[in-house]
């Protein structure tokens, strides 16, 4: 994603606006002068922290090279409420994250991994287990359902060259209608197909039974759907929920959708494979 460096230093300097913090919990309403006086304490030095951030992300990012001043511009557009305020302060602390800027090796491969939040969680270790093989890139966001694919898949595919695309949508689509699922399922692979790379689909990992919120059902439903759709287009397999489920007592944390450390190294293991498999095709 190419932004005019004039433009996106303007963009950074009008700073953030508080509809790019994380959400936060209504504070009750104060009973007396004293819980009035903490609260307006507790809002000012929040606001001051958040300015304090905002300063040193912006001082950070203005010594970027212009390739990565773009990426910055791509993460701050699309990093949402929750995930922006969590990147920014992993950029200020020398962190790294699923959402480093990328510098390619023009002589490996470039593949792109497209998913929600649990495909956050594995980025950094398929990062690491495909090093010196292939150039790992990501979304730009929590990529969330295929609604929000069908609206934001070119700003993901971006406008570089991909060899290998992996992706998966489930667990925020766990209440979409599956005939809906599907449609929108195809349409997305239609559209990654254009881009000449090899695609693979990851199946969804699975998730506990918390009615009437969710059932771990829905997934396994449309894991079901979404395997027929990847057969029909030929697509690469990445069994996520086949090969975690033995493991989910040791390696997903409690009533959570998400994993632990060791978690992530195993799902990015096996991600990882499937890559290269489909690299060797």
């Amino acid at each position: 994603m190419k932004v005019p460096l004039p433009l996106f230093l303007s963009l950074c300097l009008v700073g953030f606006s508080a509809s790019a913090q994380p959400p936060t919990a209504p504070q009750r309403e104060p009973t007396n002068a004293k819980e009035s006086a903490q609260q307006n304490k507790d809002a000012a030095e929040k606001a001051a922290a958040e300015r304090r951030l905002d300063e040193q992300y912006m001082s950070l990012v203005a010594k970027l090279s212009p390739a990565e001043q773009a990426w910055e511009h791509v993460l701050q557009q699309n990093l949402g409420g929750f995930y922006l305020p969590i990147h920014k302060r992993e950029k200020v602390a020398g962190r790294s994250s699923a959402w480093d800027f990328v510098n390619d090796d023009p002589r490996l491969p470039r593949v792109l991994l497209i998913g929600d939040s649990v495909s956050r969680g594995y980025t950094q270790a398929v990062r690491k287990q495909l090093a010196g093989k292939a150039n790992v890139h990501r979304a730009p966001e929590n990529c969330g359902p295929t609604a929000n694919g069908m609206k934001k898949i070119e700003v993901w595919l971006g406008d570089g060259r991909w060899d290998v695309i992996h992706f998966n949508f489930g667990i925020h689509d766990r209440n979409t209608p599956i005939a809906d699922y599907v449609a929108r399922l195809e349409q997305l692979i239609a559209r990654m197909r254009k881009t000449g790379a090899r695609l693979v689909w990851a199946s969804t990992t699975p998730i506990p039974d918390d009615p009437p919120k969710q059932s771990a059902e829905s997934i396994v439903e449309r894991n079901a759907a979404a395997r027929e759709v990847a057969d029909k287009f030929g697509l690469g397999i990445d069994d996520l929920f086949t090969a975690v489920s033995p493991h989910l007592a040791k390696l997903q944390n409690p009533s959570d959708v998400h994993f632990n450390a060791a978690g992530y190294d195993f799902l990015g293991g096996e991600v990882a494979k499937s890559i290269e498999a489909a690299l060797k095709k």
